[in-house]
């Protein structure tokens, strides 16, 4: 299962940095993770300092 980012982002971007296959980018309203690129390492929600990703 892919991780995503909930409405709790304020797009501060180290979820992005955080990312070993870049599956990160910042979308229209808020940084949004491509599901298919997703290994589900988890790296990006331990670097999430309000918490907004999640598992789906």
């Amino acid at each position: 299962m892919a991780f995503k980012i909930t409405d709790a982002c304020v797009s501060c971007g180290a979820c992005a940095s955080e990312c070993p296959v870049g599956a990160i980018n910042q979308g229209d309203a808020q940084f949004e993770i491509d599901a298919n690129s997703c290994i589900d390492c988890g790296s990006c929600a331990n670097a999430c300092p309000t918490g907004a990703i999640v598992q789906e």
